[in-house]
């Protein structure tokens, strides 16, 4: 059994449930002074940690989980949630009793958008001096999750995160590293994302952004191109590979990033290393129930599938099939599939789109 490390950002997600009737314009729910009826609430562990880290653990493998939080109840939460989903090492958590436990309230009104309200709390002060490499340094892999919405890893054009995965390199681990969604108008959003991950992937082997946040960070114009012409939609629907995802995955690989596995939602997965690229295009699922984690449960396939020796190519499909099948669940962990039934289902002719 391989043990991994899935280190980051880790949160609790507290979502109201509105009703089953779409609302055309937000005012007509969010008004001040108005009572509204809610049909319960969802309240599960989110972040990297959670998602990829548990994947992780529910695809075989040994892994610790290195998140951040506070004693408060919000903490206590957390870990009552990671024992509830198996996870028995608990310990290996990074406790801070000066930090309060990050949160989220996600504002699903049918209809309309997601509206996130963040708390990035213990998340923000997350540094080198919390990990105990001596504890870790036996670990196959080093997995790193969504630095952009924690302070000290892009501060200091990411020296922390580079100390991270420098040492993790020096134990003769793999790295892996995934980003996540960044406000512009943000500390983050105004960070040079050129310098950090250049800094940082020369010593990553699997580097596994979002096409979103990939292209918003090196490639600003482009992303705001596509932003307007997609104006309230999807700013997937009109990217080409040649011209969007190709020259995205070139740069970045130039900087030194050894595997890139660009996640293009719907669309599918594009792949490349210094031999071969491809793109798989996804699975189509029985029925989409939410959408909450998938990139982070694909990747805790495709790192799972590289670790067990798997070609990339193959490692890829079982991300893109591993996503498609957490669609099919209404939180980021119901929906997991093991990996031969993931092959199964592919050799079965599961159609694509």
């Amino acid at each position: 059994m391989k043990t991994v490390v899935a280190a980051g950002h880790i949160c609790l997600d507290i979502t109201p449930i509105f009703g089953s009737g779409a609302v055309c314009n937000i005012n007509d729910i969010l008004k001040p002074g108005r009572l509204v009826q809610m049909n319960g609430i969802n309240i599960h562990t989110g972040g990297s940690v959670a998602n990829t880290g548990l994947s992780l653990m529910k695809l075989g493998n040994n892994v610790k989980l290195l998140g951040k939080i506070g004693t408060d109840e919000f903490g206590q939460l957390v870990l009552s949630i990671l024992k509830q989903e198996g996870y028995e090492h608990t310990s290996d958590m990074i406790i801070s009793p000066g930090s309060t436990t990050s949160y989220s309230v996600v504002l699903a009104i049918p209809g309309i958008d997601r509206i996130f309200l963040h708390d990035p709390g213990a998340n923000d002060t997350f540094c080198y001096d919390d990990i105990d490499f001596d504890a870790v340094r036996d670990a196959s892999l080093f997995h790193f999750g969504y630095p952009p919405i924690m302070k000290r890893m892009y501060a200091d054009s990411g020296s922390e995160l580079v100390h991270i995965f420098r040492t993790a390199k020096g134990c003769d681990m793999q790295t892996s590293l995934d980003l996540a969604a960044v406000d512009p108008d943000s500390e983050a959003g105004h960070a040079d994302w050129c310098r950090i991950l250049g800094n940082v992937l020369p010593f990553t082997d699997y580097f596994v952004p979002s096409f979103e946040e990939l292209c918003f960070m090196i490639d600003r114009d482009r992303y705001n191109a596509l932003s307007a012409s997609s104006g309230d939609g999807d700013i997937l629907s009109d990217i080409d590979i040649n011209k969007d995802i190709i020259p995205l995955a070139l740069s970045v690989m130039k900087m030194g990033a050894q595997v890139v596995m660009i996640k293009c939602g719907s669309k599918g997965i594009y792949y490349r290393s210094r031999t071969e690229d491809g793109f798989v295009k996804s699975y189509r699922p029985s029925k989409v129930v939410s959408a909450t984690g998938a990139g982070d449960t694909s990747i805790a396939a495709f790192l799972t599938a590289m670790l067990n020796g798997y070609s990339l190519p193959d490692s890829v499909k079982l991300a893109a099939a591993e996503g498609a099948s957490c669609v099919e669940a209404v939180d980021a962990l119901s929906g997991i599939r093991p990996l031969d039934e993931l092959e199964q289902k592919i050799r079965g002719g599961w159609e694509q789109n």
